[in-house]
């Protein structure tokens, strides 16, 4: 016999993948994971989104049908202000994951600073933080990092984030973070063009939505007895509860989300290339600071922090060198 329930088997509607979708507890994404470098560098850094952009580029791909020739891409333009390292962490690996043991901050900070935590008067020696490397407590370090977006006229209070540090050997990784410990790193010192990375940011909020928008369901025909842009049933009689899987409405957007494998297409200061279009940037301005062009979009709205990351799970065929730039857009966004 066919199937005589009327059900079409139609798949569901909306990903499960990242539900419940709640608000973020934080505009800055938060990464807990970093990949291994036996270069020693910083595995991240920060940045603010500006807008975007569009380049004509020689396609490098080793497998695309338009090797070779000229392509368009649309591209995220992240300026990227120094940041500082304020401080270095040193973690001990547990049963119940990775635990904090000590910490050593820099002296003379930015007063800045003063404006996100009450930072500490007293600066304590760094040889308690090696001896306690040396008695095998610490594992693995991170550094504290904190950016100035006073430098771009964007606000006063900086971001305070961790990040991890590259390097063959603790010793060396603990060497990095002790001349540097206090000290303005560019973007130029982490990343340079060709680099795939990993970008984290917080989604658009787009508020309360129904479930039409939230998940994508199907809206009713016009014959239906109640509102058209809900469920048609919210649960069976077996079991008598309402599923969790079921599409309801509730918040939209303003969710932690992370792109895979973007390329950065060009790390420049702003004195050697300005992409600044006519009249600035949409909602964010003109560029007063190094920047990064990455191809495709990113998550979150302009002047949001995005994070970017070497990419912990890096494509099989990768293009090899830095990419040929022959043309980058700076035709205003307000139109004529």
């Amino acid at each position: 016999m066919g199937n005589t329930s009327g059900h079409r088997n139609k798949p569901r509607s909306g990903s499960l993948a990242y539900t419940p979708r709640k608000r973020a507890k934080s505009s800055i994404s938060r990464n807990t994971t970093f990949t291994e470098s036996d270069k020693v560098k910083l595995l991240g850094f920060p940045g603010y989104k500006a807008g975007m952009t569009h380049v004509l580029k020689q396609d490098d791909r080793p497998h695309a049908i338009t090797k070779g020739k000229e392509i368009f891409v649309p591209v995220t333009v992240i300026e990227t202000p120094p940041i500082v390292i304020c401080a270095i962490r040193g973690y001990a690996n547990t049963s119940d994951g990775e635990k904090v043991v000590t910490e050593h901050w820099a002296p003379n900070l930015s007063k800045d600073l003063g404006r996100l935590l009450c930072v500490q008067k007293k600066v304590h020696d760094f040889a308690a933080f090696e001896s306690s490397m040396s008695e095998g407590k610490i594992d693995d370090i991170k550094v504290i990092i904190y950016t100035q977006p006073r430098l771009i006229k964007l606000k006063k209070k900086p971001d305070l984030m961790e990040c991890g540090v590259g390097g063959k050997s603790l010793e060396e990784k603990i060497k990095f973070c002790k001349e540097l410990m206090g000290k303005e790193v560019r973007v130029q010192d982490v990343f340079e063009g060709g680099n795939m990375v990993d970008a984290s940011g917080i989604t658009k909020g787009k508020g309360f939505q129904g479930p039409v928008k939230r998940w994508g369901i199907t809206i009713q025909n016009r014959k239906v007895n109640d509102a058209r842009r809900h469920v048609g049933c919210i649960g069976p009689w077996n079991p008598s509860r309402t599923m969790w899987t079921v599409a309801m409405a509730g918040q939209l957007g303003y969710q932690q989300r992370t792109e895979f494998n973007k390329r950065i297409l060009r790390v420049h200061a702003l004195d050697e290339v300005n992409v600044t279009p006519d009249g600035g940037f949409l909602h964010y301005g003109v560029l007063h600071s190094d920047y990064v062009l990455v191809r495709g979009s990113i998550p979150g709205p302009t002047k949001r922090l995005v994070k970017l990351r070497d990419a912990i799970r890096p494509p099989r065929h990768m293009p090899v060198g830095k990419p040929q730039l022959t043309f980058i857009s700076t035709s205003s966004g307000q139109g004529d």
